[in-house]
């Protein structure tokens, strides 16, 4: 079977493809483009609130940052390595999972990613439009959600090329505004009495830790959305490392920025917004472009992320293999829009409880990132037969039993271990309020994966490409022999 994948021309400034694969006549960019994108996408307010979460949760304000810093490094590490598979496979995240869960089977993870998405969206849009009220002096909370909301839309639907050029305008100005903050926090306060007001524990510890790792696995569906379009002869290391600098350095700052703030007793959780606006004094009107900045880039990859999600899964039931550019368009306005009415719609109190509940959700992604990585990695070992990712009958089938099964076991391991706003379990409660619940997952979603993959899964000998597009080729490197092979079907 072969399959078209030419038909998409760049028209303009504006991207045209969706979940097919990239040609390598439109690959472009290096790989310090996921530096800058990934360091904008997490230098922002959420998440000097993830970080003083770990205060508020009861960890002294070191351990906070200890374990924060060693959450955002191991959950860096699987974020990461997803998107080294973007140069490699030219495909979005999703369409990825295909290989493993099946093409109709990959509907289960994402229709929850979606739903992921769309409430990490409407949270941000409602802290950016507070944002926009105060600099512009708006009475209407309808005015700066609005606003921000249309702006969402025209990054995403101009697509992958300006969606990186607002992560390095919002690198700079995070560094910027966040630096100001910080010196700002250190002039205002006696940041040294924030140590040393509790002592160490590791119940405390291992909560800043799920807190970190949870943030950084929760870009795992994100990540080879952004790198798919870099040439193909891109270094899979360079790929991992800039995407892994960016993502865990900035959100190290912003989290342990925050952990400081929670830990000095300022009144920050209760109104972020409006607090950072005080801390900066004469500059409050920039700072509250800051936020804008930074929640702008990381709400562009909502819509982006959210608009394919929701294409491959409709693609997987009625056999559609390539969109218009009137589908993408409807598909991207029709997502900012609901967003955009559930920040208008929700009360604060719901908002609250809509996050908590997506927080929950995140459960659902660390089996899904076991079960992606073992495979890509371990069992198909980089091969992968493209074309059979749109057809039902292919190579991947329907629905793969072995990794659903997977999939839902990594999902019921956890629930002992589970410890968050809406549901405490009995293990979790037994080790004084630790959450391991994602390692617990990871560890038992691998064990049991790679064995029954290993016996079960069609990997092919090569990489296996659509019937028009050439094989990409690499100077050296362990690809370099299925990656020189003639494309195939």
């Amino acid at each position: 079977m072969s399959i078209e994948t030419s038909a998409p021309v760049a028209t303009g400034h504006i991207e045209t493809r969706t979940i097919d694969m990239v040609p390598e006549r439109e690959r472009h960019g290096s790989p310090s483009s996921q530096f800058t994108l990934w360091f904008g996408a997490n230098m922002q307010i959420t998440a000097v609130v993830d970080g003083a979460l770990a205060v508020v949760f009861g960890a002294e304000a070191l351990t906070a940052i200890l374990g924060l810093l060693v959450g955002n490094i191991l959950g860096g590490i699987v974020m990461a390595l997803h998107s080294a598979q973007g140069p490699r496979l030219g495909l979005p995240q999703m369409i990825s999972s295909r290989v493993q869960f099946g093409v109709k089977g990959a509907a289960l993870p994402l229709l929850l990613v979606i739903l992921m998405y769309l409430g990490f969206a409407a949270t941000g849009t409602v802290l950016s439009g507070q944002a926009i009220n105060l600099m512009f002096g708006f009475t209407s909370p309808a005015a700066g959600i609005a606003i921000f909301g249309a702006l969402t839309a025209l990054v995403a639907i101009v697509g992958y090329r300006l969606i990186h050029v607002v992560g390095r305008i919002s690198t700079v100005v995070g560094i910027l505004g966040f630096g100001y903050l910080a010196w700002q926090l250190c002039h205002q306060y006696e940041v040294a009495s924030a140590f040393g007001l509790k002592p160490f524990t590791w119940t405390s510890f291992l909560t800043a830790m799920a807190l970190s790792a949870g943030w950084q696995m929760t870009f795992a569906p994100y990540v080879a959305d952004y790198s798919r379009y870099l040439p193909s002869k891109t270094s899979a290391a360079a790929t991992f490392w800039s995407t892994f600098g960016g993502s865990v350095i900035s959100a190290q700052l912003a989290m342990s920025f925050g952990a400081l703030v929670a830990a000095l007793g300022a009144n920050f959780i209760k109104n972020q917004v409006g607090f950072l606006g005080e801390l900066a004094g004469p500059l409050a009107v920039v700072i509250y472009l800051v936020i804008v900045t930074g929640k702008l880039t990381v709400n562009c990859l909502n819509a982006y992320g959210g608009f394919m999600t929701m294409l491959t899964t409709v693609s997987a039931f009625n056999d559609k293999r390539q969109f218009s550019p009137a589908t993408r368009l409807a598909y991207i306005l029709g997502f900012v829009l609901v967003t955009v009415l559930v920040a208008l719609l929700a009360s604060s109190h719901f908002l609250a409880t809509f996050k908590n509940f997506v927080l929950l959700l995140l459960t659902v992604f660390v089996p899904w990132s076991a079960v992606n990585l073992v495979d890509y990695y371990l069992v198909s070992r980089e091969k992968v037969d493209i074309p059979a990712l749109y057809d039902s009958q292919g190579r991947y089938g329907a629905y793969n039993g072995v990794a659903l099964f997977s999939y839902v076991l990594g999902i019921v391991v956890q629930i002992p271990f589970i410890n968050q706003a809406m549901y405490e379990g009995p293990l979790a409660r037994a080790m004084g309020g630790a959450d391991i619940s994602w390692i617990v997952s990871l560890v038992v979603t691998s064990l049991v994966y790679y064995p029954l993959a290993r016996k079960t899964m069609q990997v092919p000998e090569r990489m296996i490409y659509p019937a028009e597009q050439p094989a990409p080729t690499l100077a050296s490197g362990r690809n370099a022999a299925y990656l020189k092979s003639a494309s195939a079907a």
